[in-house]
């Protein structure tokens, strides 16, 4: 089994999580997989203050803010695969996930040891926007970027789809999504596509540790 982790960077329940569940049922359908999916709205999560203490205490979690995060750490550590997805706010995703990627400093201390250790894992991102053209690109990358800075493989949805399912919500939750035909066809797409990745890294690397 691989698995997938769902990562909802909204801080309401609506289109996101809806969109986010659609790929991970479309992951799950393909076989072989365990999806996961945790959302961040009102969780306690502080933001990282940058001050380097987890890597002088050789720790791969945060040392000196104890909250909602310490639950997370290790979900993120054993997936083989993530499905981020955010809410467009102001061209980029939202402080919510902003506060969950930035605590992952820690996780630098895993890239010291093997520069390779996130390599064989897939990512990818999902965006929803209110408008058509609301930003969901340029928020979809954002996340791609966090997955260059620890190598992870980022996946993308190919013809048409290209970066990632920039889905429109027009603004009305999950209803919005719902009508929205070919965002929901992207969706299916990115899903299947980080569980096919996922599999092949995973298949790859038990038969070289034999």
């Amino acid at each position: 089994m691989v698995k997938i982790l769902g990562v909802c960077g909204s801080p309401r329940k609506g289109a996101t999580e809806y969109a986010l569940g659609i790929a991970l049922e479309a992951a799950a359908e393909t076989g072989g997989v365990e999806t996961r999916l945790i959302t961040l709205r009102g969780r306690n999560i502080h933001h990282c203050i940058q001050c380097d203490k987890c890597l002088a205490a050789n720790k791969d979690r945060c040392v000196v803010f104890h909250d909602d995060m310490d639950e997370l750490y290790d979900l993120f550590y054993e997936a083989d695969g993530f499905l981020m997805a955010s809410p467009v706010y102001q061209m980029n995703y939202t402080a919510t996930l902003a506060a969950y990627l930035n605590r992952f400093r820690s996780a630098y201390l895993k890239l010291i040891d093997n520069p390779a250790v996130f390599s064989h894992k897939a990512g990818a991102a999902i965006a929803v926007g209110g408008m058509r053209n609301g930003g969901q690109e340029m928020t979809i990358n954002a996340i791609h970027n966090f997955y260059n800075s620890f190598g992870i493989t980022v996946v993308n949805g190919g013809m048409g789809c290209y970066a990632g399912p920039s889905i429109w919500s027009q603004n009305r939750k999950a209803e919005g999504v719902m009508e929205d035909e070919i965002g929901i066809g992207h969706l299916k797409l990115i899903g299947r596509n980080i569980a096919d990745k996922a599999k092949v890294f995973k298949e790859y690397d038990l038969n070289h540790a034999k």
